[in-house]
């Protein structure tokens, strides 16, 4: 599907020649918004804040409280999970923390809920 979509997948191979098994695929919105369509099982997973979240939200993902992250350390490692934040850079933080717990098949939305906006849906607020 990644290739399909031009999704880039990092490796742990790209990152630093480790033997680490996991991987994250960086997605656009385009490439999410269609694989919600799908009805392909995953995680939606939103890193921000609660006041962050109470300006601009996407319809599906859950905000990552202490109940949640505990419930997906519990999951599959191979579970479909994608992070969110605001542009990129904490979703890619929290996929690395999945990844270095084991979890191969992690998804970081590229440029985040401010990219959503401007390029899926317009009626989410920017800020």
């Amino acid at each position: 599907m990644e290739e399909r979509l031009g999704m880039k997948r990092l490796t742990a191979d790209d990152d630093d020649g480790s033997d680490r098994p996991a991987s994250i695929v960086q997605i656009s919105v385009v490439d999410l918004k269609e694989m919600m369509a799908t009805g392909t099982a995953y995680e939606l997973v939103d890193v921000r804040t609660d006041g962050e979240r109470a300006v601009a939200a996407i319809e599906g993902f859950r905000l990552l409280d202490q109940a949640y992250h505990d419930r997906l350390l519990q999951s599959d490692r191979e579970s479909r999970i994608v992070f969110l934040c605001h542009h990129g850079i904490r979703s890619q933080h929290a996929a690395e923390y999945f990844r270095q717990r084991g979890f191969r098949n992690l998804y970081n939305l590229q440029g985040g809920i401010d990219a959503w906006s401007q390029l899926v849906d317009p009626g989410v607020p920017r800020y």
